[in-house]
């Protein structure tokens, strides 16, 4: 990339170059940025739009959903005629109509444990714009192995909060939240509102801590976590130190549970007991995932059934093969119904639960 701006490049970024802190050698660094943005929703609008807008050279926008109706009050990238659209292809529409010049890197995913290490390695900067916690933990524990700075922001109701983690041997995200929440303690994704405008204040900061990292200025938002409350405009910061032992946590050393969430996932595709006969008598039948105990498997289990007990199963998941239909199943259809979305998390696409488990069959 050449070192030097066109006229037009000159005018565009007029107000920076004005300012000594950034100049020209601030917007070099700009352009030669690779910034990675981690949900295409409320908060990674106002990122997108304002990183794209200042000349970030290369920005990945990583979200595998599909604009809705109800994401526009708050998604301010998106209009009516994108209902129905990927969110990174209808966000890098707009963001080419803001700014051409840079590149944009779609990854229409779900980052999960098996894509997470190869998509954060080619990036300097990580923007987590996501919007429930084991994707918080995940991007924590990538940015920890890779040793990315990760700009992180949450939004509920009426207050969000902003810090930068991992960044010059900073504290990480686990050096303030050791451990997710309980599924009781976690908001409902479903019931759980928010005010349109508070995605894009707190998206903002984020965008400006990002910009800070890596332009090398001011007080960046490490070890320090910033709260704002909408409702009465008052903010307020809050200061917390690097953990020894949290801030070691990384991909190959964290819980694999932690990655994981069912509280607010779809219910996952069954199939009833008499199915489940039909396919076992077919000439090529599904494999049988048992993810009971081992106590529970001796008494009674299904015949050439696998058994990967559910709390073993995100780390020993290598070991269920993928060239076939896979068919969890549990002792009553709840522990296999969290199987299902968990392996799905990973990847595997043809997998059902059997409903009711056991107790049916």
């Amino acid at each position: 990339m050449s070192s030097s701006f066109s006229a037009s490049e000159r005018q565009r970024y007029r107000r920076h170059l004005q300012l000594t802190e950034i100049g020209e050698a601030g917007q070099q660094r700009l352009r030669a940025a690779r910034v990675l943005v981690v949900g295409a929703g409320g908060l990674g609008c106002p990122i997108l739009q304002y990183l794209a807008a200042a000349g970030v050279g290369t920005l990945g926008l990583a979200d595998a959903d599909k604009v809705e109706l109800t994401n526009l009050p708050r998604q301010v990238l998106y209009g009516p005629d994108d209902v129905g659209q990927l969110k990174v292809e209808a966000a890098a529409r707009a963001l080419k109509r803001l700014n051409e010049l840079n590149t944009y890197n779609l990854h229409p995913i779900r980052v999960n444990p098996e894509n997470v290490r190869e998509l954060v390695a080619g990036y300097d900067v990580v923007v987590d714009g996501s919007d429930n916690f084991p994707t918080r933990y995940l991007l924590n524990d990538a940015c920890v192995s890779l040793g990315r700075p990760l700009v992180s922001g949450a939004i509920y109701k009426f207050e969000g909060q902003v810090s930068v983690f991992n960044y010059e041997d900073g504290p990480t995200y686990r050096c303030l939240f050791p451990e997710p929440p309980s599924a009781a303690e976690a908001p409902d994704c479903n019931t759980t509102g928010v005010l349109n405008v508070l995605p894009g204040l707190i998206g903002t900061v984020q965008a400006t801590e990002a910009l800070k990292v890596v332009l090398g200025l001011g007080d960046v938002l490490s070890g320090r976590l910033w709260i704002l409350d909408t409702l009465s405009f008052q903010s307020r910061t809050l200061r917390f130190r690097r953990d020894d032992v949290q801030s070691q946590i990384s991909l190959d050393t964290a819980n694999p549970a932690d990655y994981f969430d069912v509280s607010c996932a779809p219910a996952p595709a069954s199939l009833s007991a008499a199915e489940l006969r039909q396919q076992l008598a077919a000439a090529e039948p599904p494999l049988l995932l048992d993810v009971r105990g081992p106590l529970e498997f001796q008494r009674r289990h299904l015949p050439g059934a696998l058994l990967l007990p559910l709390p073993e199963l995100a780390a020993r998941a290598a070991e269920v093969p993928r060239s076939r239909p896979i068919v969890v199943y549990c002792q009553s259809g709840v522990r296999s119904a969290q199987a299902v979305t968990l392996l799905q998390g990973l990847g595997y696409a043809n997998v059902q639960t059997l409903s009711g488990g056991l107790e049916e069959f």
